[in-house]
């Protein structure tokens, strides 16, 4: 049997076991520091929002022999000294210009001088414009979006587990590992786009997945011992917690690989910024969803039912059946 095989099976049996409950109070003051560290960020480092937010003027030059960013700036200033732009390479022929929102006139006057900077025909050079409207509406749908999302989850949730705890412990477990991932993202420079405000709502449903199969066996557990159980409530969802580790951990591997490759080919390689967007969103999701349920979501139902009346009395009389066998022995 494989090294790995045999420690997944003392931790299925209890024979190896992480405190993931025992130790909750350090891993609850981890998480709090996560949380705000995550929320101080943007007091740093102001978050960027792409145009799709922000509205404004986005030209592209397609074709050109050297994708130098310094060009673009310069000729766009050359037209309108005050704009303010930001430039992007986009694989090694083309050049994303993005700018404040200017006239038609202006539009037509910063594209020949873009073709003119980078000896291409006019053609080569496209311009868009995108509304501030229009960007308030992609805000608004997303929060509408997110807000939808965390009432079903809870609804759906304590139907499923038949318990509100469960489904507040899971929401909360969501709503950390969402403010970290959008904490290390807004730290790592990239901007708020909606390609990673979808990132964002996969991760949440990666995040409620992998919550679901832990919180199952937890249920499993805590059911399976009855009145007769050797254990507290507390140890029956830690070996629970356990029993699925190497699962969680399988599934994060597996997951990370693939989307880790696509932020590597997306950010260093292509240059999208699409593909590197929600690529770093989902990697980074993931990582902290695994995280989250098993630090926080599961330590925190435990924390939720260990006051009820029936766990306590079925508590104490599991440490007092303990304590009267120690002195018999």
């Amino acid at each position: 049997m494989g090294a790995m095989s045999r420690f997944g099976n003392n931790l299925y049996s209890g024979k190896v076991s992480f405190p993931f409950v025992p130790k909750r109070r350090l891993w609850f003051i981890i998480a709090g520091a996560l949380v705000v560290l995550s929320v101080l960020v943007p007091f740093v480092r102001p978050v960027e929002f792409s145009i799709e937010f922000t509205g404004g003027s986005q030209f592209t030059v397609s074709g050109v022999s050297d994708p130098d960013q310094t060009v673009a700036s310069a000729a766009v200033v050359s037209v309108v000294p005050d704009a303010t732009t930001k430039v992007t390479t986009v694989g090694t022929d083309s050049v994303r210009v993005q700018t404040d929102q200017m006239t038609a006139d202006e539009t037509q006057a910063v594209r020949a001088a873009l073709a003119k900077a980078y000896d291409v025909e006019i053609g080569e050079v496209t311009a868009s414009f995108i509304g501030p409207s229009w960007g308030a509406d992609v805000t608004r749908q997303s929060l509408w979006g997110l807000a939808i999302f965390l009432a079903l989850t809870f609804l759906i949730l304590a139907l499923y587990f038949r318990t509100w705890k469960m489904s507040a412990a899971a929401i909360i477990g969501l709503v950390d590992v969402l403010v970290i991932t959008i904490g290390i993202y807004a730290a790592a420079g990239f901007e708020v786009s909606p390609a990673a405000v979808i990132g964002f709502l996969t991760i949440l449903a990666y995040s409620l997945y992998d919550v679901t199969v832990v919180f199952d066996k937890i249920r499993e557990n805590t059911h399976e011992d009855g009145e007769h159980a050797n254990r507290t409530f507390a140890e029956s969802v830690n070996l629970a917690v356990n029993q699925t580790l190497v699962r969680s951990i399988n599934t994060t591997v597996v997951a990370v690989l693939p989307v880790g490759a696509i932020l590597f080919i997306g950010a260093f390689w292509l240059g999208a910024e699409t593909l590197s967007d929600i690529s770093l969103a989902i990697f980074v999701g993931i990582i902290v969803a695994a995280y989250s349920t098993l630090f926080v979501a599961s330590p925190l139902y435990s924390l939720f039912r260990e006051g009820e009346p029936a766990l306590k009395a079925h508590d104490a009389k599991v440490r007092k059946a303990r304590a009267q066998s120690a002195v018999t022995v």
